[in-house]
């Protein structure tokens, strides 16, 4: 395969794992869509941060996260809290009822990948675990688990 087809090959299939991760996401968990799981993931991951640090981190347009904020507020799933350092500021944490529901949705996924991986040979699943870090590495794009 030449190398102009293989990038052909790399987008399309790409496309298709972006369209079946956000299909996956409501069978997971009705109300929680692959944008807010990846929200509350990072919240966790980093003990909480501001609404503008998650749109800087995922190069998305502050009312797209304000939006986003607003229906996890509503939903229990998150809650602001002033920041101890500078009252001025508000952060955003996991409420109880977010952990319990990421740590759901964070096992059925992790179910559903071992489900469609299964059959792969161990060395096939390294393989592409490092393919995946080195093509999610590019500087300057945004990135899912930093």
């Amino acid at each position: 395969m030449r190398a102009d087809q293989a990038v052909e090959t790399i987008q399309r299939e790409m496309t298709a794992f972006a369209r079946r991760a956000r299909a996956s996401a409501g069978r997971l968990h009705p109300e929680l869509s692959l944008v807010s799981y990846t929200l509350l993931s990072h919240l966790e991951e980093q003990s909480g941060c501001r609404a503008t640090d998650l749109a800087a981190h995922y190069a998305l347009d502050k009312s797209t996260v304000s939006r986003q904020v607003a229906a996890l507020e509503r939903a229990d799933l998150i809650e602001r809290r002033l920041d101890p350092e500078d009252h001025r500021v508000q952060v955003l944490h996991l409420t109880d009822a977010g952990r319990r529901i990421l740590a759901q949705v964070t096992e059925n996924r992790q179910a559903a990948f071992r489900e469609r991986l299964a059959d792969w040979p161990e060395e096939d699943l390294t393989r592409f675990a490092g393919y995946l870090e080195r093509y999610n590495s590019w500087p300057g794009e945004p990135t899912d688990g930093d």
